[in-house]
């Protein structure tokens, strides 16, 4: 296995590790009461304030200007989400038949939707360019191997 196929390995386990608990948290919270809901959204939200903090440090602390552009991408792709999430959206569903909560409820429940769309996107464009970093990789391999006596 080569040095690509190694980091991949573990990324895959991470990803693996965060669906079954984004599995098993929605499961279980499904039958839950509010307050045990309210609770779990609450540690969601310091893990989730956790992992962008991390993603912050790798903007300020990365090697490479690319992959500092593309986290700061993301940080800010993150925020102008969030920030429509809770000053616009709930303002697009409104309909006079049904209650301010309803309209919030609504929203939400499209946004997380759109959310779990955009999560599958983002693998698929993981697998794209894990295959092509190990395209090039295998390239520069044969490469050097040619250049060997």
């Amino acid at each position: 296995m080569t040095l690509n196929q190694d980091i991949f390995a573990v990324k895959l386990y991470e990803m693996e590790k965060q669906y079954g608990r984004l599995q098993s948290r929605l499961r279980i919270c499904g039958r839950e009461n509010r307050e045990k809901l309210q609770a779990e959204l609450e540690h969601a939200k310091e893990e989730y304030e956790e992992n962008s903090l991390l993603l912050k440090q790798s903007i300020q602390g990365s090697r490479s200007p690319a992959v500092a552009e593309l986290a700061q991408v993301q940080w800010e792709y993150m925020h102008k989400v969030e920030d429509l999430l809770k000053e616009k959206a709930e303002q697009f569903f409104h309909c006079e038949a049904t209650s301010k909560e309803e309209d919030q409820a609504e929203a939400a429940s499209l946004y997380a939707e759109y959310a779990m769309d955009f999560a599958t996107q983002a693998m698929q464009y993981a697998l794209i360019v894990a295959l092509a970093a190990m395209d090039l990789q295998r390239n520069a391999e044969e490469k050097k191997e040619e250049q060997t006596p």
